[in-house]
């Protein structure tokens, strides 16, 4: 544990250098708009299937796939990791 309190204090301590203008550089993570529609169809699961793996509601996730609303946060981070790796999130589900 304590690598990893060491890993997000410099991550904070960083954010904060940058903020107040002490360092002019910063990685910045940016996710870019998602097709939830495509990606549930890639991981193979019906809109209920997929939104009880995740912790959403179908009807959450009917307004992502027609585009009423965009998924932000913790679920967009989440969709981008799965678009990007499903395997590996399928796996991590699998053991849940």
């Amino acid at each position: 544990m304590n690598t990893e309190y060491n890993s997000i204090k410099t991550g904070l301590e960083e954010a904060i250098n940058f903020a107040e203008g002490k360092v002019q550089t910063a990685v910045i993570h940016k996710f870019e708009p998602v097709d939830v529609k495509n990606i549930r169809a890639d991981v193979g699961m019906s809109q209920r299937e997929f939104a009880a793996a995740f912790g959403i509601s179908v009807n959450t996730l009917r307004h992502w796939e027609r585009g009423d609303r965009r998924p932000n946060g913790p679920a967009l981070v989440l969709l981008n990791v799965l678009s990007r790796e499903p395997e590996t999130v399928l796996k991590v589900l699998a053991m849940g």
